[in-house]
């Protein structure tokens, strides 16, 4: 959620600044609330302030022998009247936090305005493959030596789920260990959440009540949405609300985890020949990274994050480029966005792989997570990174290390969880 102050004292700014991801930007009736709330608190707090002299009043008046019928009458017409103000700055506040929950985080001065058309390639790791377009596909591969049964997933759940089988299924186990192994090894704590989170984990992440609530599956639909759980689209929904409403210490900060969980995502829309086979589905595996840092320290942090994703695909041999997105294609929670796109032999494309992110305190905010330091409380930044995700992960794996005879050379963090070098052709 945006720092209501930031509007309050530099409304130009934060219009140019969110004018780079929405069409329009009226800030108007939050700047009309605001002052009224400012105005209700203030007369509130007079208000208050006569009753409680009164107060003081109306004992000293009745020790004299005098007669304070009159005051105690006062007292009773301001403590009806404070009592409507009460309810309607209620109403006000409640009115100014509904406004406040439909804005997206406010992006970086240095993110480009615009959507996908406006992403920067910043750098590049390997070579692509000597293999161009043209050679068999993941899809194919998949099929050849029985790894992926999209047949039968889409059998089993419909259009947009597949079954992992036998090496298939190992590698993908082997891959999530791999990645779970070296953040552990780096001192992040694992943490497996629940699959079913509450309608405010949503609202914690940034993603409800107006930004990617239509791409989550709810257990129940229509008007009963805002109470029923939801199945975890990203561990990030879960981590962003593990302190919620916490007041941390500096000295335990950071706080970094690594988590893994199944995905679940609603995908409108058709799929393209580019989201053939895992490339694009309603279920995926995916390990996440999450830290809480103190404000100054979020930039090294996701820097931090984006080249441990870096040297995960380093060790699977893979080439791949690092992207900043644009406001308009960044997750609507996060002021800045470093997307790790693997490159696709078959179709000559980059596919991303990891998101790493920095909410600043737009996440916090929401949850009520703040840290206790020199100059009190305030809060805390949060990011997030997958580190990785596999279902693109492996037909760029497929594709790349795909042998002349037909199997697959298998990548040296994964051989000693599957006990080959390679698999056998078909």
């Amino acid at each position: 959620m945006i720092d209501i102050a930031l509007i309050r004292e530099s409304p130009e700014s934060v219009r140019a600044a969110l004018g780079k991801r929405l069409d329009t930007v009226d800030l108007q009736p939050i700047q009309t609330l605001d002052a009224a709330r400012r105005e209700l608190l203030t007369t509130v707090e007079q208000l208050r302030a006569r009753r409680n002299d009164a107060s003081r009043q109306v004992p000293r008046i009745k020790s004299a022998g005098g007669d304070a019928t009159d005051l105690i009458a006062e007292m009773r017409a301001v403590g009806a009247r404070i009592s409507a103000m009460e309810a309607r700055l209620g109403q006000v506040t409640d009115q100014l936090d509904e406004l406040l929950a439909q804005l997206p985080n406010l992006p970086d001065d240095d993110v480009p305005a615009g959507g996908k058309e406006a992403n920067q390639v910043l750098r590049e790791w390997g070579k692509p493959p000597a293999r161009g377009a043209g050679g068999p596909d993941h899809v194919e591969i998949a099929r050849t030596l029985g790894l992926i049964d999209y047949e039968r997933g889409a059998k089993l759940a419909g259009h947009g789920f597949w079954v992992y089988r036998g090496w298939g299924a190992r590698m993908e186990w082997a891959l999530l260990n791999y990645f779970i192994d070296t953040h552990v090894a780096d001192g992040f704590e694992l943490i497996l959440p629940p699959h079913l989170l509450s309608y405010r984990c949503g609202f914690n992440a940034g993603q409800f009540p107006r930004f990617g609530v239509d791409d989550v599956y709810f257990l129940q639909d229509g008007a009963e949405r805002g109470a029923a759980p939801f199945l975890v689209p990203t561990a990030e929904t879960a981590l962003a609300s593990l302190h919620a409403d916490e007041l941390l210490q500096e000295s335990e900060l950071p706080k970094r985890y690594v988590a893994y969980t199944p995905c679940y995502r609603r995908e409108a829309g058709s799929y393209r020949t580019h989201d053939r086979g895992t490339l694009r589905g309603h279920q995926f595996n995916k390990v996440e990274l999450f830290q809480y840092v103190m404000p100054d320290r979020s930039e090294a942090a996701l820097e931090e994050m984006i080249a441990r994703a870096e040297r995960l695909v380093q060790g699977l041999e893979l080439h791949y480029r690092i992207t900043r997105l644009a406001a308009g294609d960044a997750s609507s929670a996060m002021a800045r966005t470093l997307d790790l796109e693997v490159y696709l032999p078959s179709t000559g494309s980059y596919e991303e792989v990891s998101s790493a992110s920095n909410a600043r305190d737009y996440q916090t905010r929401r949850a009520n997570t703040r840290v206790r330091c020199a100059g009190g409380a305030r809060f805390v930044h949060t990011l997030n990174a997958s580190g990785l995700a596999t279902s693109r992960l492996l037909p760029a794996l497929l594709e790349t290390h795909q042998r002349l005879d037909g199997g697959l050379t298998v990548p040296e963090p994964l051989r000693a969880a599957l006990g080959t070098d390679r698999l056998p052709p078909a």
